[in-house]
């Protein structure tokens, strides 16, 4: 199968290693790889363009960027605007926190799906189901902050400010502590990740790469 990525390639360590040809050669790549996209199904088409996507067993890993991104955005404009006193900051922190809560529904959705899909050891479940609780808390805080916030007009001041930075506080650390268990879950278990037995091409390409 192709892929961009098989033409899409450029030189490393200083080698041209077959990928050569300056501009004129990527050039001369990309045109090779639409040719061959005129040939192939939609669903090819796809996998040729997004091979990472394609070869996923579910979107939740996809997706789970959207909210770490936009909660971590709130918080910080949050806080920002608070200690600072503008108003005008604290209203844009309010969208940040309606795009994590949405992405963040998105989100636990996509994993209590892939939970149930995807193959995984005793010594795994343990972490997945604490990840699990941890995001449907995610999910519960944010969608109580928001609608706090929409029910206050974005106005907040004075003790129920304190209480509201307190909640907005735990929410920071609970998306940091699910991740964490998202990282443990992939890079060290290995969860959701295809392995396949290296090569002897790998071997000797890792071998030239170490000197």
């Amino acid at each position: 199968m192709f892929n961009v990525n098989n033409y899409l390639s450029f030189a490393i360590h200083g080698g041209q290693g077959g990928h050569g040809g300056g501009v004129a050669g990527a050039v001369q790549q990309l045109l090779a790889f639409l040719e061959t996209l005129t040939t192939q199904s939609p669903g090819e088409i796809f996998s040729s363009i997004m091979p990472g996507i394609a070869a996923m067993e579910n979107i939740h890993p996809l997706l789970v960027h959207f909210p770490i991104a936009f909660l971590s955005a709130f918080i910080l404009v949050d806080f920002a605007g608070s200690l600072a006193g503008k108003a005008s900051w604290r209203q844009a922190a309010g969208w940040f926190l309606y795009l994590g809560t949405l992405t963040a529904a998105l989100t636990v959705a996509a994993g209590l799906a892939a939970a149930a899909s995807v193959s995984h050891g005793d010594n795994v479940h343990a972490i997945m189901e604490r990840h699990q609780y941890m995001g449907i808390s995610i999910l519960l805080l944010a969608s109580l902050l928001s609608l706090w916030r929409l029910l206050s007009r974005g106005v907040i001041q004075g003790g129920a400010n304190v209480l509201y930075l307190l909640l907005v506080a735990v929410l920071g650390g609970l998306v940091v502590l699910t991740a964490d268990l998202g990282g443990l879950m992939v890079y060290k278990y290995g969860v959701a990740v295809e392995t396949s037995e290296p090569s002897m091409l790998d071997y000797f390409q890792q071998h030239q790469h170490s000197h």
